[in-house]
């Protein structure tokens, strides 16, 4: 077992994509518990199928580099469903629902039409469900993940007491002058950008989990933002970590195997949580 991981860390790629895993897993834990404590979990859901639509568009453009399509219209996306949602008349889970599976229906459909592979439908599970694009990518795309990913988490950290209290109390943070739609906005926006990154990981139907399952996971163990957030951190990137090396030694994929190491940390998270409030 050992040698088989000292050869597969042998290779460049599976450094790269290691490094560029843990990163994402790092920012969308965080984000993960902001979202959940929010109500706004089902974004990153919707989110993901935006993109799965522009991507889709991307490859029947035969774009070299899809993400300079994919990014700006996710993120344009995540603004207009955060406005869509503050609209009396499409409440905010309808504006999501409508959105995402819109972007869904029209980008498989254009895949159908104007297909440009012999394997359109290994093309389209890949994209939902994760696929060896993360072991395949050039030190270029390594770097610009890298850099967007340290971006966000420095955005993140840099506006932490205001995404505090929007996250908590947004009517006691408007009454202090404290801009909500501004962080709302701010909030959703690093969330497009997390799943963008994030879908070479576990795909589009998979990311979802990728910000929720940590969040929840440290919520069944403690009460405390703070301690929630290291937690979640924790949580994600251990079974990041442990989904990687679990896939190279079972031969099962990435992204799948990411989110069942997430699934298995809630369950044992909820058990510990129910024995300790017991004890």
């Amino acid at each position: 077992m050992i040698e088989k991981l000292n050869v597969a860390f042998s290779y460049p790629f599976v450094r790269y994509a290691l490094v560029v895993a843990l990163l994402i897993a790092l920012c969308a834990s965080l984000l993960g518990v902001t979202l959940v404590l929010k109500r706004y979990s089902f974004i990153g859901d919707g989110l993901s199928h935006v993109a799965f639509g522009v991507m889709a568009v991307a490859a029947v453009l035969q774009l070299t580099n899809q993400m300079l399509l994919v990014l700006p219209v996710t993120v344009i996306s995540a603004v207009f469903i955060l406005k869509s949602g503050q609209n009396t008349k499409i409440r905010g889970d309808a504006a999501i629902a409508m959105i995402s599976v819109s972007a869904m229906a029209f980008g498989y459909l254009l895949m159908n039409l104007f297909s440009t592979s012999s394997n359109l439908t290994g093309d389209v599970c890949s994209t939902l469900f994760g696929s060896t694009s993360i072991l395949t990518l050039t030190p270029r795309e390594v770097l610009l993940c890298a850099i967007l990913s340290v971006c966000v988490l420095a955005v993140y950290v840099l506006f932490y007491h205001k995404i505090f209290l929007v996250t908590f109390d947004e009517a006691f943070a408007r009454s202090i002058g404290v801009k909500a739609d501004r962080y709302n906005m701010l909030i959703a926006v690093l969330t497009a950008v997390i799943i963008v990154l994030g879908m070479n990981l576990v795909g589009s139907l998979l990311i979802s989990a990728l910000v929720i399952f940590p969040a929840l996971s440290a919520m069944r163990l403690f009460r405390s933002f703070g301690k929630v957030m290291i937690a979640s951190a924790s949580l994600s990137i251990i079974c990041t970590l442990a989904g990687i090396l679990g896939s190279i030694l079972a031969g099962t994929p990435v992204g799948a195997t990411i989110v069942a190491a997430d699934a298995l940390a809630f369950g044992i998270c909820m058990l510990a949580g129910k024995l300790r409030a017991h004890a």
